[in-house]
């Protein structure tokens, strides 16, 4: 099925996505036949077994890599490049190590000329939302992981990105920074309202966060399942024992692990 683009902030019409083995002998089929709308200041999360294209969506909108088939639309246009229209946040942050954390957040509008006083204001507005005034003149070696993550969000938020993209950037922090920076992010977005389209393993931040949360299937990749999350908004952490969320829960988590386990065994089979 083709997904509409009409209403869509970005479109996944029929994306085929394969690649060749380092070597060029294999071909490896990452997404077929994969269609999906995201809406304008939507907050949408992909979940799926290891290897199901999650990354490989997210770096398609980003404009890093091109599908082999079908297109992927932002406003109703073709996405061929990257762009300040796109902000993304990976998992280790990628802050430059030799600047402060002032000067990591303002190097892409200095890149792209816009005037100081411009960048500067919306800089210290972000070290504001984000909780690191006081760390302006810091070195990324002077903060914690939850810290630098903080900053890689603001930077990619200066340059006033129409989208936000983030490959799990909570991953590697211990679980109560990771819930602390999931609170964190959902006061920005509800500030900003940024459409965000958010990659975890993990099903309760994904639950936590999202407007929908996208089940993908075992390679290749296609949507298994479409969940429109109607918890409530503010959310806070006692959400995450009320019986809807766990219901929400139960059903993601089993999903993910049948494609899992197949994928397993698709694995073992494949190598005898």
């Amino acid at each position: 099925m083709t997904v509409d683009a009409a209403g869509f902030k970005i479109n996944f019409s029929n994306i085929t996505k394969s690649f060749k083995t380092q070597r060029g002998a294999t071909t490896v089929h990452a997404i077929t036949a994969l269609s999906l709308g995201i809406r304008e200041k939507e907050f949408v999360c992909l979940v799926g077994p290891s290897g199901c294209g999650k990354s490989t969506l997210l770096n398609l909108v980003a404009g890093f890599e091109h599908p082999t088939s079908g297109e992927v639309l932002l406003d109703g246009r073709r996405i061929t490049q990257p762009g300040p229209d796109r902000g993304v946040v990976f998992q280790d942050g990628a802050l430059f190590p030799w600047l402060t954390v002032l000067g990591n957040i303002c190097y892409g509008p200095q890149r792209r000329s816009i005037p100081r006083k411009q960048y500067l204001t919306s800089a210290y507005a972000l070290l504001e939302q984000v909780g690191l005034r006081s760390f302006a003149d810091s070195l990324p070696s002077e903060l914690s992981g939850g810290m630098r993550q903080r900053v890689a969000i603001a930077r990619a938020l200066v340059n006033e990105p129409e989208v936000l993209l983030m490959d799990e950037p909570f991953g590697a922090l211990d679980p109560q920074t990771r819930f602390l920076m999931q609170e964190r992010l959902l006061d920005v977005w509800e500030h900003q309202h940024r459409t965000v389209l958010f990659v975890t393993h993990d099903v309760d931040e994904a639950l936590f966060l999202a407007d929908r949360v996208i089940v993908m299937s075992r390679r290749p990749g296609r949507v298994l399942r479409d969940i429109a999350v109607d918890l409530p908004r503010p959310r806070g952490y006692k959400m995450l024992t009320s019986s809807r969320f766990m219901e929400f829960k139960s059903e993601i988590f089993d999903l993910v692990r049948q494609e899992s386990i197949a994928a397993a065994h698709a694995l073992e089979r494949s190598t005898d």
